[in-house]
């Protein structure tokens, strides 16, 4: 393990948050695990991805780290850029990750979590604060509908008016993609899609290929489902080496995550 510097935790600003809501993002900075995984600076890092080949001793460090500043240990998840939002309340610590994207609970003391390095993450509660979920929406979530089925299981479970904050994911100005991608967001029966279109960017020297905007395609899916109350879409994972980890940079690499939960 490599000696390491205190945590350095993300704390979301987000005006809506009720004070009964519990939030955290990590850095790659505090922990434990050796480069590629390191804290980018000679120290160890962060890195609490169990799948990204990190030895086990030192991933399992640093969520004990994390797991000093939570109420419970966190509902891991096995995640596949899937849809699928499960109660993390049902999730058994004991047992393999569940497969989904994204979690909720109205059970306080339960801590909602997904792992990221340049995907999307969305945390989400309703403004009194009785109900909160953690969302994976990289771009094939987004496109195939990971956020409605959050903001409908929060629904389904009581929430009254929503409110989001979206955390650190790769930059408009750093994600480039090809039309697939366009096409996946731009369905004909979809009443946003010239909204939607507005959130890619063609490449002047480069026909076909384009800039997408994680955070405005989040912003502009959100809105569809009436939740106006967005904060974050300040951060670009891919520009900041010294503050976090990065597949689309790095390849091999660690995971950050983003927790939310109720007090």
């Amino acid at each position: 393990m490599t000696a390491h510097h205190a945590p350095q935790w993300l704390l979301p600003d987000w005006p809506d948050l009720p004070d009964s809501v519990g939030v955290l993002c990590t850095t790659r900075r505090g922990g434990v695990s050796p480069a590629p995984y390191d804290d980018g600076q000679g120290k160890g890092g962060l890195n609490l991805g169990t799948h990204v080949g990190d030895a086990p001793k030192c991933v399992e460090r640093n969520r004990d780290i994390l797991r000093a500043e939570l109420p419970a240990e966190p509902a891991w998840l096995t995640q596949v850029h899937g849809i699928r939002a499960l109660d993390a309340a049902l999730v058994d610590h004991d047992a393999p990750p569940p497969v989904a994207d994204a979690s909720y609970t109205t059970a306080r003391g339960v801590v909602c979590a997904i792992l990221s390095a340049d995907c999307l993450p969305v945390l989400l509660c309703d403004t009194q604060g009785r109900t909160v979920a953690a969302v994976h929406a990289g771009w094939r979530g987004l496109a195939d509908g990971v956020l409605q089925e959050a903001v409908a299981a929060l629904r389904n479970a009581g929430a009254g008016e929503l409110t989001a904050w979206l955390g650190p994911a790769i930059g408009p100005s750093r994600f480039e993609v090809g039309p697939d991608v366009l096409e996946a967001f731009l369905s004909p029966a979809d009443r946003a899609a010239d909204l939607l279109r507005a959130a890619f960017t063609e490449l002047a020297n480069r026909p076909g290929k384009y800039h997408a905007n994680l955070y405005a395609l989040a912003r502009i899916t959100l809105a569809s489902m009436d939740v106006h109350r967005v904060a974050g879409g300040d951060f670009c994972t891919v520009s900041n080496s010294g503050r976090f980890y990065s597949y689309r940079r790095d390849g091999v690499t660690g995971r950050q995550a983003s927790l939310i939960w109720l007090k």
